[in-house]
């Protein structure tokens, strides 16, 4: 990175962040935010319309096992035989009844609250009761959560066994699930997890999708988060061209 690209402030990013993510989402009728940062420079750039507060889905899983790793750190245990199952299934096949197990294991809304409290989420609040799904999140949240998960920054509070068992879990999801920001990276190498919801109310759908993914050897933690698609379709293809849209713009301006 030049001394030029790594003087330049994140609000310009977050400008042409702002211009290819609005071109990306042209003719969409809900919202959509993305955080996205280079690993190795340190550039960054975020984006968000509406309120900037979205469903979690599915996406919340990681963070459910974030905390239950926490919970265990704590302990000075390991995770139990039970809990690697359902942890397993929660990442890879994207199991509700798994996550509601654990969801109830560590306590709710308190516990992910709790939890995400030191990991450093200040956006995030847990759904009520057993609805796990509807966590509200910001995608600078799931950044900050991608980072713990990944071993980025300082103050991790997640230790390096915890992380590794995480990024194993997000690198094997299944082949139906792959979509989302693997679609900003080289083929096959995404660690990731996506999340989906047709909300009851309105018809439309929540799409959502956070990981790494690497780029001519360079890696990118990438973090989309919208509402209001008209079908699951629409909404995974935008998501994938607002991932694309932000990996370029802080390729190019980091």
């Amino acid at each position: 990175m030049s001394p030029s690209a790594s003087s330049s402030p994140t609000a310009d990013l977050d400008a042409l962040l702002a211009k290819a993510v609005e071109s990306a989402a042209a003719g969409h009728g809900g919202d959509v935010s993305v955080a996205v940062l280079e690993v190795d420079s340190g550039a960054r750039a975020s984006y968000a319309s509406g309120g900037g507060t979205y469903d979690t889905a599915s996406i919340v899983k990681v963070d459910v096992l974030a905390a239950l790793l926490v919970r265990a750190q704590d302990a000075g245990r390991e995770l139990t035989a039970q809990e690697k199952t359902y942890a397993t299934a929660m990442i890879e096949n994207s199991d509700n009844a798994s996550t509601t197990e654990l969801w109830n294991a560590i306590g709710r809304a308190d516990g992910l609250d709790a939890a995400n409290e030191r990991l450093g989420l200040t956006g995030t609040t847990g759904g009520d009761g057993p609805l796990w799904g509807l966590t509200q999140t910001t995608s600078e949240d799931q950044l900050v959560l991608l980072k713990q998960v990944f071993g980025v920054g300082h103050a991790l509070v997640l230790d390096e066994e915890s992380r590794a068992y995480v990024r194993e879990l997000m690198g094997n999801v299944e082949s139906g699930q792959t979509w989302g920001v693997s679609a900003a990276g080289d083929a096959d190498t995404a660690e990731l997890k996506n999340g989906w919801l047709q909300r009851s109310t309105t018809g439309l759908w929540v799409i959502n999708s956070v990981g790494r993914v690497s780029v001519d050897g360079k890696r990118y933690l990438v973090a989309v988060v919208s509402n209001g698609s008209a079908t699951k379709d629409a909404g995974i293809s935008l998501v994938e061209d607002v991932a694309k849209a932000a990996v370029r713009t802080v390729s190019a301006g980091g």
